[in-house]
Parts: structure tokens; sequence; C-alpha cells
């Protein structure tokens, strides 16, 4: 009813609409029309009586007798002669004196030709207005001026005006009837049809309804079969047992989880990187147990691993290997620093950075990438493993995978934003990385939008055929398919429960940083990447402070930055700016010992990361192009007591997921100073009711359901492929993931 209301109501005004148009453009056309039926009878008239008129021009008593003869015509209601030079000849008795014989030459403009013009003027003549035609007698004897009474087109315009409305009320009342009717038959028809199809009757049509509701059943259906309780490392453990039989998992990224640094006492220490990639990866693997192959980065790794470079971590625990690979410092140089970030990174986010590629660069990524995918393939213990690939650092690897394994389910993950055709169209070698993709059983991205534009990139540059139904790429016998997989954080967090109270929390944060008890404190999150929006957040800061002068002194911002990729000039050039724009914001407001910036410039460990966490009021997340981001989710996580605010920046994949964080564009420093403002007034209530909600969401969609879903996912296609290696059928013909 509610809709059928909303049709008739937009029905109606447009109704209306045209009806003010009409109303308007028929007065207006009906106007002219009398208006030149007036000339027209006018020059009639004086045409009549020219004869007569020429005979007495002379004679002003008999040129007004002719002219008293001509009025006798309504609606002409007086007239006048005037000689060609100006001079009141005659008049009849009704003529306004305000209409002298020079006025009217002056104004008259010729008429369609003849020497007549006209001109509507108020007068109060008859106490209405009137209308004065000028026609000129000939040979050049002077010009008669006729006075038309035209209170007649007032009404006739009124009376139109009044059909008009009467007609307009009839046809609403009529089309809105039909409208009704016909909505309710229309809505019953699509009802039943829609029933008839979920009955396997499906009318014509219906069939891609049906077609997404079988997907969302099945997909539902394979989420709560085995499935105890919301998904957790115990679920997916079930999970890969029940439909990979607990094969092991082999993942490839090039950051490992843990990093063994020799410190100048000579002791051996191990960090866990500040990686959003290792945040939700490691959980999958203590879940599932496997090898990670990784980059052997730290100056101990060598030092701990076995003669076949492995280490079992996390250290105590011990659920599953890190395969280490070395790179020579010419090849970290070329693929890490060279064409990875200084030409992939930038390519891929929109943060305003030119990308940098150079051949020599690609070369040494080529060789890099052969080098890691044998390294997997030396992994594997059968000859269809499940192997995942992370991020861009890889991707030429899944093709040269599957050319040593081709019966291998290659998962390939894309961390960062994939870019659309025509800004991939920049990079060089665009062909090769897509083709390197396509060796992907299934390619990954957080977003459906990052999924599309891949499917448009395929299709503008690769000979392939593109299936937009189902999100899928054919070449020859393969198929890969492109998903949307949007990534989480493990729940709960380890490093939640490890942590101390909220209370305690705040209160060592807050001495740490040499604050007040009661000092507002938010907090920043980031590898010092130019991606991160850090310069924005702090000149978000600044403006808080110059607008809102209640917070001077009381409010505090800790921006924890871990240093990365330090031999990329860019990234030196980004960590003095931020430095100087801290100290610069901290001399403008710096009062006694309180500087509202604290920036925090060092590499630091999970239980610190969550102490400040637990610690702030509130979190700013600007990243001004990011896949995910998961601070975001971890901010959220970290409160366990419902209080805190998020601010998230629209720009990344997190805000699609936590819209009850207050989403800003970080690019308006004005816009998110006064979100700043609004989260440190915002009410313990309304924080609670936001906090819960992000909470619950995150919680559900968690790393486990993420990986849970991609791992259900492969051992689909794989039983898939399978099935049609039986059949001899090429895989491409198999019906794939819905």
């Amino acid at each position: 009813m509610a809709r059928g209301a909303r049709i008739v109501g937009l029905l109606l005004l447009g109704l209306a609409a045209l009806a003010l148009i009409g109303d308007v453009v028929l007065a207006r056309t009906t106007r002219a029309w009398f208006e030149r039926d007036l000339s027209t009878r006018s020059r009639l008239a004086v045409n009549a009586a020219q004869a007569s008129l020429r005979e007495a021009w002379n004679d002003s008593e008999k040129l007004k007798e002719i002219l008293e003869d001509i009025t006798r015509d309504e609606p002409v209601v007086a007239a006048a002669a005037c000689s060609a030079g100006g001079v009141l000849l005659a008049k009849t008795a009704a003529y306004p004196a305000e209409f002298p014989c020079s006025v009217v030459l002056q104004h008259a403009e010729p008429d369609g030709g003849v020497a007549a013009g006209s001109w509507t003027a108020d007068a109060s003549v008859h106490d209405g207005p009137v209308r004065l035609t000028a026609v000129a007698l000939e040979p050049r004897l002077g010009t008669v001026v006729l006075v038309h009474d035209v209170r007649f087109l007032s009404r006739r315009e009124a009376t139109t005006r009044n059909i008009l409305l009467v007609g307009f009320l009839v046809v609403s009342l009529i089309a809105s009837a039909a409208t009704l009717v016909m909505t309710r038959f229309a809505w019953r028809e699509w009802t039943a049809g829609l029933r008839r199809a979920l009955r396997g009757d499906a009318p014509r049509g219906f069939e891609p309804l049906v077609r997404d509701v079988h997907t969302m059943v099945d997909q539902l259906s394979r989420e709560r079969e085995g499935a105890s309780g919301p998904w957790s490392a115990a679920r997916l453990r079930a999970t890969l047992n029940t439909h990979l039989q607990g094969e092991r998992i082999v993942i490839l990224a090039n950051r490992e989880p843990y990093i063994h640094i020799k410190k100048e006492s000579g002791e051996i220490e191990v960090q866990h990187p500040a990686s959003g990639l290792v945040t939700a990866l490691e959980p999958v693997l203590k879940a599932c147990s496997g090898v990670w192959v990784a980059h052997g980065s730290g100056s101990a790794d060598k030092e701990t691993v076995d003669q076949h470079d492995r280490v079992w971590v996390p250290p105590g625990e011990e659920s599953y290997l890190v395969r280490r690979v070395w790179l020579t410092p010419e090849e970290e140089d070329g693929y890490y620093y060279g064409f990875s970030n200084e030409g992939l990174w930038p390519l891929c986010h929109i943060a305003h950075a030119r990308p940098t590629f150079r051949a020599q660069d690609w070369a040494q990524y080529q060789n890099v990438n052969r080098r890691f995918a044998a390294a997997v393939c030396e992994e594997v213990d059968r000859e269809d493993p499940i192997v995942l690939v992370q991020d861009y650092h890889f991707a030429l690897a899944p093709k040269l995978i599957r050319e040593r394994l081709p019966k291998a389910t290659i998962l390939t993950f894309w961390h960062i934003p994939w870019p659309n055709a025509e800004h991939l169209g920049i990079c060089p070698w665009r062909e090769e990385l897509i083709s390197g993709l396509l060796g992907s059983s299934i390619v990954g991205f957080h977003t459906q939008q990052h999924v599309n534009n891949f499917i448009e990139s395929v299709d503008a540059f690769m000979e392939s055929r593109i299936d937009r139904e189902r999100n899928a790429v054919v070449q020859g016998s393969r198929t890969t398919l492109a998903r949307a997989y949007p990534i989480s954080i493990e729940w709960p967090v380890e490093w939640v429960t490890k942590s101390p109270p909220i209370p305690d929390c705040r209160a060592e944060v807050r001495q740490e940083l040499g604050l007040a008890p009661d000092a507002l404190l938010g907090v920043g999150i980031d590898r010092l990447d130019y991606t991160k929006g850090i310069e924005e957040r702090l000149e978000a800061v600044d403006e808080l402070l110059t607008l809102h002068p209640e917070f001077r002194g009381k409010f505090t911002f800790a921006q924890l930055a871990a240093p990365s990729r330090t031999k990329i000039p860019r990234y030196q050039e980004l960590t003095d700016r931020i430095e100087a724009l801290a100290a610069r914001i901290n001399g403008k407001w710096a009062t006694g010992s309180y500087r509202p910036i604290a920036l925090l410039r060092a590499h630091h460990e999970p239980p610190k990361v969550y102490r400040y966490y637990r610690a702030a009021e509130l979190c700013y997340v600007s990243s001004l192009h990011d896949g995910m981001n998961l601070v975001a989710k971890e901010y959220v996580a970290a409160h366990d007591d419902e209080q805190g605010v998020l601010l998230l920046s629209q720009f990344t994949g997190a805000a699609r997921d936590l819209t009850e964080a207050l989403i800003v564009n970080p690019y308006d420093v004005h816009q998110a100073s006064e979100a700043m403002a609004t989260a440190l007034h915002m009410p313990a209530g309304e924080q609670k009711e936001r906090m819960r909600s992000m909470r619950r969401r995150v919680s559900e969609f968690n790393v486990y359901r993420w990986a849970g879903q991609m791992l259900r996912d492969a051992a689909e296609l794989r039983r898939h492929e399978r099935t049609a290696d039986l059949l001899s059928v090429p895989p491409a013909q198999v019906p794939p993931l819905p």
C-alpha cells in the first residue's frame, strides 16, 4: 500500500507540473491569438472607412463623426486621428488623454509589414486595461488610433484556467485509480510468479532471480554445514577437515609472520611485524597448520632456521612452519623496493603518487617470483595442493606454480585495491601481470568494485572469454573466478584477551605520554606510508584545536608510526614532512608540558598497540585509498567496554562494513576535525550503540569466516575439476562456483 501511495504521489506531482506548464503555454498562446485578432480587426475597420476618412481629413467635425461610427463595433471603445506630424486632428469623447498622438506614433511599431503597430497599456478607460492599435492612412495622411477594451482577455484566460484545472483533477483521479489498480494486480502477478519460481516452475524472466536465491541458499547451507556456533579456529579446522580432508595449506607472502632480530647484546629477539596481511593470515595457519613461504629479512633469520630454511612458529607454540627464501640486496631493491613499491603500489592506490617503472626492476620481479614459486612447489606434499598466494608482490607466481603443479588449487588474494583498466594501462607489463594472476583458480579482492575493475582489465588487455554473470575468465580449458572476500581479523583477538583491563590501559598510556589522568586521547596506528593520510590526520587535529578551544590542553593525538620502505626516497621525504608537521603543531599549541601530537616513530609490538587502542577515546583511520584497513577492525575489537568512537575514511574497504563509524573524507580537513569534535562530545549511550553494532559485525565476519569461504570455494572448485577429469570434459565447461 505504501508503495502504491508513493507511485500515486509521484504521478500527481508529474501531472501538476504538466498542468502548470500547460497553463502558462496556453495563456501565452491564447493572448497572442487575441492580440493578432485585434490588430487584424483594427486594420479592417480603418480600411473600410478609408475613403470617408480621406475626404474628411481636414474637417475635424466630420472626422470625429466617422471615428464615432468606428467605435460602435466592440471592443473598440475610443478612436483618434493624428496627423503625420503627431498633431491630434479629432478624437472621440472616451479617448484617454494620457495617450497623445506624439506618444502613440513614437511607440507604435510596424506590424506584419503594414504601417501599423500596437501595444498594451493600463489606462482608466472603462476601469480596465486597453490596447492601442495605430493604423496608417496612405498616402501618408496620418494615423488612426483605435483603443480596445481587453478586459475580455482576462475573463477568457480565467475560463481557460478553470477548464484546465477541472481537467487536471479529473485526469488525476482517473490516473490515480488506474495506477493503484494496476500496481495491485502487478504485485499479485509478480508474487505469484515468484512463488511459482521458488517451487521450480519459473516463468520467463524470473530465471536470474531464482538462480541468485538458490546461490544464497547454497552458500548459507555450506556455511552451516558442520557448523556449531560462530566462525572460530575450531570451526575453520572442522571446515578444512570436511571439505579438504585436513590438508595442510601453503601460503606465499613476501612478509614473514615472525622476524628474528639480533640485538646489540647478541641476544636474538622475535618481532611480530606491523602488517594487516600477517594479522589476517596467521590465525588461519594456526588453525589449519601448514607452511608460510616468505622472505627472510631479519638479521638473525638465518641463524634460527634448519638445514631446509624452515623454522617452527609461533615461539613456544610451534603450530606451523615458516620457509624462508633469501634475497640478494640487488634482488630486494629491484623486486620489493623497485617494481612492487615504486611501481605497483602507487599504481593501485589513488594517492596522487606517480608510479615508477624500470626495466631492471621488472627483471628482478620476474626472477624473484620464479624463486618463490619454486620454493612453494618444494613445500607441497601432493600433486593437487591448496596454495594461497598473497598480494601484489607475487602477481606472476600463480602461473609459474600452475606450470609445475597443473592440478593445484591456487587462491590468490590481492590485498590492495585493483585499479580500473585505464589506470592499469600505465604499467608497461600489464598483460604479463594479468596473465600471471589468471594462473589462479580464484582471484580474491576486498570489494566487488575491485572485482569489477579486474574483470574490465582482463577484457581490455587479454584474449579471453568473460562470463560476467559468474565473474569468470575463460582461457582455453581453464577458468579463473574473481570473487570478493572482505578480509577481517580473528575473533576474539588474542592480544585483547592478554591486555590489562581498559582502566589500567588508560592509566598506563597516559602516564607513559605524560598526560593528566583525565586527558582525552586519540590514536592512529599505521606504517609510515603516503597512502595512510597521516599528514591530513595531523592537520585535522590542528583544525580541531583552532575551531574548538575547549580541547586545547586536554586532547592529545598519539600517532604510532612504524618505519616502512625507508630505502625509497619518497618514504624518507614523507617521514621528514610528518616530523616537521608534528613539530609545527606542537609549537603552535604547546603550553607547559602539554603537546597535542605524540609522534611515536618506531616499531610497536601488538601488546603495546592494543594498550593504545583500549586507552583511546577515538581512533582515526584516514587512509587516502585502502583495500580494507584492519586497524579500524582492531580498534573495534579492542573496546570490549563498548566505548570509544571510530573515525573512518570513506576510501577504505572497511567503510563498507563499519557503517556505524563516523565516515569522513580525509581530504576535507574541516569535516574530519568536526567529526573529531563530535566523537569527543558523543554521549556514552550513543558510543555504546555504535560500538556494539560494529563489534557484532566484526565478530560474525571474522578472519576465520574469510578463510573458510575461500577454502570452501577452493574445495568446491577442486571437486568440479576432478569431476571434469573423470568425464574428460574441459573444466571451463563444468559449472563453476556460484
